[in-house]
């Protein structure tokens, strides 16, 4: 089975972020495959390498990235969540002539419509609200 997850909390505000990693971690030990995760609204914090959690606490966005890269899955970051919460890859930091960009290795900032191709492309698409 081809699953979509939607990743809608930050990563230490709620625990929908890492109930999401657990069970796209889940999905791949049980042999299917994710077509996408998507990055909304909150979500996309799991996406900076600025956020250094405590020593006593889980690194949540180092876990997704590590799944991200060592399972080649498309990791795709709301435009426009992102950009309202300060979330910037090399182009973005360009085009608003910021002075760094924040966006983890592994993943990409693309528009709703890459959510819409998910939903059409998978058999099920699995949303982790707040």
């Amino acid at each position: 089975m081809k699953f979509s997850i939607v990743i809608n909390g930050a990563p230490w505000s709620s625990p929908s972020a890492l109930s999401a990693l657990q069970f796209a971690e889940t999905v791949l030990d049980s042999g299917h495959d994710i077509y996408r995760l998507f990055f909304y609204q909150d979500g996309v914090l799991n996406s900076s390498c600025l956020c250094v959690p405590p020593q006593d606490e889980e690194d949540i966005p180092a876990r997704w990235q590590a799944l991200i890269e060592s399972n080649d899955i498309d990791a795709v970051v709301c435009a426009a969540s992102a950009l309202k919460r300060g979330i910037l890859d090399k182009a973005e930091e360009d085009r608003y002539d910021k002075s760094g960009h924040n966006l983890r290795q592994g993943f990409t900032i693309s528009g709703l419509g890459q959510l819409i191709d998910a939903t059409q492309q998978s058999d099920r698409v699995i949303s982790f609200v707040i």
